[in-house]
């Protein structure tokens, strides 16, 4: 009798432990950052508190290599005057890659600026963008 009480004390824990593994699987973990926003949330919000938010970063105007001046393009690292005058001459371009393909910049500049550079298409037409990069 007392080992069928022990046997039966033992399925009953196994359930239970293994019904509140099964509900905290179902259950996200809270975020670190969200346990921290409901810290906060807690105490009293002063200005100093909201001044401390983090800012959104900065957004940075990309240069289409296809539209832009010369004295636009040399603002870029390490793009000099001889090199923006290539670009000008070279376009439209298909892709801000097309600059190494094509031998325009070499793949040492390229990696500076590719984060800041983009080549915007003439036309919405797919067909017709096709057409300008045909005559080169």
């Amino acid at each position: 009798m007392k080992h069928r009480f022990i046997s039966l004390a033992l399925t009953i824990a196994a359930l239970l432990l293994g019904s509140h593994l099964a509900v905290a699987a179902d259950t996200p973990a809270p975020a670190p950052q969200a346990a921290a926003s409901k810290a906060k949330a807690s105490t009293k919000t002063t200005k100093s508190t909201v001044a401390a938010k983090p800012k959104a970063a900065a957004k940075v105007k990309l240069v289409d290599i296809n539209s832009a001046s010369a004295a636009e393009l040399t603002k870029l690292p390490g793009i000099t005057e001889a090199d923006a005058a290539k670009i000008i001459a070279g376009r439209p371009y298909g892709s801000k890659a097309w600059l190494v393909t094509h031998k325009v910049l070499t793949e040492d500049k390229y990696p500076a600026i590719s984060q800041l550079i983009i080549a915007k298409q003439p036309n919405k037409d797919a067909a017709k963008n096709a057409a300008l990069y045909k005559k080169k």
